[in-house]
């Protein structure tokens, strides 16, 4: 689903030049922008409970994953300790409460207002990097998480306006972008030792694992459900989780993580043209206002963010070199 995923698990692209891949990067990142936008508008139609979504949305994902990680990366679980195996397990049951938040939200609030939301992301990160791992915070970045959050309240205002119902689900979907930072942050210290497919099929197992445990505390039923609903499942492993993040981290090893990061903010915007055309839904004016006042501040604080990795880059090269006879 998000640009914090990106921020904190990504590396450089390492000058890697983009004439060495016979397929456009742009393009490449432009379908899985489009290919995660699709995440909401499943939820929407489907019939199914947010835990059952959920649940399937991983479990196929899962399935589809399983021959490709027994073949290639299986051998990797031995590099896993016993603080590796705990920090997976928070960072699973964090995603899966995710999942549960941010799909509950769509049933009360509409596609523009949640998906935008879902973009804070970026701020929750560096608010949990600041706390946790002493991260500096510059007077720049705090002006655009401020102009960010003030584009929230905006949004809340104007659905609050339309019904408490609409508000309680802008509540959920921050609390949902809260609980996946917090998967981020557990989970990026393991992401360094291990490739991305052990990682995700690892965390993934375990989510799916907590949230079935989840739907049938609720009394929610695993089956039968529509043919529709079946494929919708389906296309949620397929589409906006295997398709839209294998695509950005495809892109990746061409692009740097600071043009994937600003690329993903216009998920929002694709979601919500796809429930206008789709759902009818309409687009209120509080929404495209707050919406537009997010993502500028999101880009601000991304590009703020970007100078000062850059400059501490920059000195620690300098501090090295001074240390290296010439």
């Amino acid at each position: 689903m998000k640009a914090a995923r990106l921020v904190l698990h990504s590396k450089s692209t390492g000058g890697v030049s983009m004439s060495d891949t016979k397929v456009n990067p742009y393009l490449i990142l432009a379908i899985g922008v489009i290919s995660v936008s699709t995440s909401a508008i499943l939820v929407k139609v489907s019939s199914a409970p947010a835990g059952i979504l959920a649940f399937y949305r991983l479990f196929f994902t899962i399935l589809l994953m399983t021959p490709v990680f027994f073949l290639k990366y299986v051998r990797e679980l031995k590099l896993i300790t016993l603080r590796d195996w705990a920090f997976s397990i928070i960072a699973g049951i964090f995603l899966a409460f995710h999942f549960i938040l941010w799909f509950e939200s769509l049933n009360y609030t509409s596609v523009a207002s949640s998906t935008v939301l879902v973009t804070l992301q970026p701020l929750f990160a560096f608010i949990g990097a600041y706390l946790f791992f002493q991260e500096k915070l510059t007077g720049k970045a705090v002006i655009s998480a401020l102009l960010a959050v003030a584009g929230s309240f905006i949004i809340s205002w104007g659905d609050f306006r339309i019904s408490g119902e609409a508000l309680w689900g802008d509540i959920l979907a921050l609390l949902a972008c809260a609980l996946v930072t917090g998967y981020l942050l557990f989970g990026q210290t393991i992401r360094k030792r291990l490739s991305l497919i052990t990682y995700t099929y690892l965390v993934y197992t375990i989510s799916a694992i907590v949230l079935l445990f989840y739907a049938l505390s609720r009394g929610e039923s695993l089956g039968p459900y529509p043919r529709e609903d079946w494929l919708y499942f389906l296309l949620l492993a397929i589409v906006p989780t295997l398709l839209g993040h294998t695509l950005f981290n495809w892109s990746l090893k061409w692009l740097s993580t600071s043009t994937i990061s600003m690329a993903i903010l216009f998920e929002p915007i694709g979601a919500s043209l796809l429930a206008y055309w789709l759902l009818a839904e309409k687009i209120l004016l509080t929404q495209v206002v707050g919406g537009l006042i997010i993502i500028l501040g999101v880009t601000l604080f991304l590009i703020e963010e970007r100078k000062v990795k850059k400059m501490v880059q920059q000195v620690n090269e300098v501090k090295n070199n001074e240390g290296v006879p010439y």
